[in-house]
């Protein structure tokens, strides 16, 4: 009887400890409902919120989810085909990574995947038109249906990625689409937090990759086009950072640190790669876009004619918005090599 009396205090004893006392430090205050942290900071945490990213599976989605998980967020990762959702599972413990499948023309899985959020991301994009999508269908309906079935979700908080040139006065149809597409988003989410990235580079970009395999389309308008180069990481912890902080209604530009021509990233993307410098001649900007039409009747187009357009137009010349968002930009030659090096022969 002594032993099983002790064995029953032991068990007690042992429950006592297990049993977490909480402070008013972890009670958290969203609008429209309190949250209580718990766990140490990391992925096995809980924030207490829940965060929507449309476009998760896109080259900046991925970074943004990851980093949401981190800090322990419930992170909704809507999805168009199975396989495109199952690298992000393994960035959250088990119940922080949500998958839903959604179409962008459905106000119902739209309504689904944002109805219990406390914030909501638009990232989805696309770099060129297709037989199903053109700029319109997802830079402007798109966006407008997100803002809209949000709003009368009643989601507190709305963050919509656009990009830095974006203008409804651009030669390029994509800039004029993103324009527009800020427009529609605040007539439905007055307080949203639109953000505007510059080009990104990182792992899977379209921009240092395409310059290692094609140089030849980077020599348009004799390399002297002119960007401001942002790397993912920057981007994506400011998109992060927006789930702790107030609301931030505005619109935050995001360029990178520097201005560099197409001719300086080629000699960079040389240099780090070992390969001799493209001997390619330039191609003349009417020959460039009768190759991207007749390149739009492959399954995969190498470069589209709204691309060919958009190597002509230099990136604006605004001020960037980091030193208030507590983030400093990466040059682009720190990071070169992390994203390069696969194409070194050797």
């Amino acid at each position: 009887m002594s032993m099983l009396a002790s064995a029953s205090r032991s068990v007690r004893l042992s429950r006592g400890i297990a049993i977490q006392k909480r402070g008013y430090a972890d009670v958290l205050t969203l609008p429209g409902k309190t949250a209580i942290q718990y766990g140490a900071p990391g992925r096995s945490a809980s924030s207490g919120q829940v965060a929507t990213v449309f476009g998760c599976t896109g080259f900046l989605g991925r970074y943004v989810v990851a980093k949401l998980a981190k800090l322990g967020t419930q992170v909704v990762v809507p999805y168009r085909e199975e396989d495109e959702k199952r690298h992000l599972k393994v960035m959250g413990d088990l119940g922080q990574i949500v998958p839903m499948e959604w179409d962008i023309r459905s106000d119902q899985q739209i309504e689904e995947c944002l109805r219990h959020s406390d914030i909501v991301y638009n990232l989805v994009g696309r770099d060129y038109i297709t037989k199903n999508y053109d700029f319109e269908d997802v830079h402007v309906t798109g966006a407008e249906r997100i803002a809209r079935i949000a709003a009368e979700s009643g989601v507190p908080r709305f963050v919509h990625v656009s990009h830095l040139n974006a203008s409804k006065d651009s030669p390029s149809l994509f800039y004029q689409s993103k324009a527009e597409g800020e427009v529609r988003v605040k007539e439905y989410f007055k307080d949203a937090t639109i953000v505007r990235p510059g080009s990104m580079y990182g792992y899977e970009d379209r921009l240092l990759n395409n310059i290692a395999i094609w140089p030849i389309w980077w020599k348009l308008n004799n390399m002297e086009t002119k960007i401001r180069p942002v790397h993912m990481l920057d981007v994506a912890q400011v998109l992060a950072s927006f789930s702790s902080l107030p609301a931030t209604p505005g619109t935050y530009n995001l360029p990178g640190p520097s201005t560099l021509t197409y001719e300086y990233l080629l000699s960079l993307v040389s240099s780090v790669t070992y390969q001799p410098p493209s001997k390619a001649p330039v191609v003349p900007k009417s020959v460039a876009l009768a190759l991207a039409k007749a390149a739009q009747y492959i399954w995969w187009p190498a470069l589209s004619p709204d691309e060919v357009e958009r190597r002509f137009i230099d990136d604006v010349d605004v001020e960037g918005d980091w030193a208030s968002l507590g983030v400093e930009p990466s040059e682009i030659e720190d990071f070169a090599i992390n994203y390069l090096r696969r194409y070194r022969s050797a």
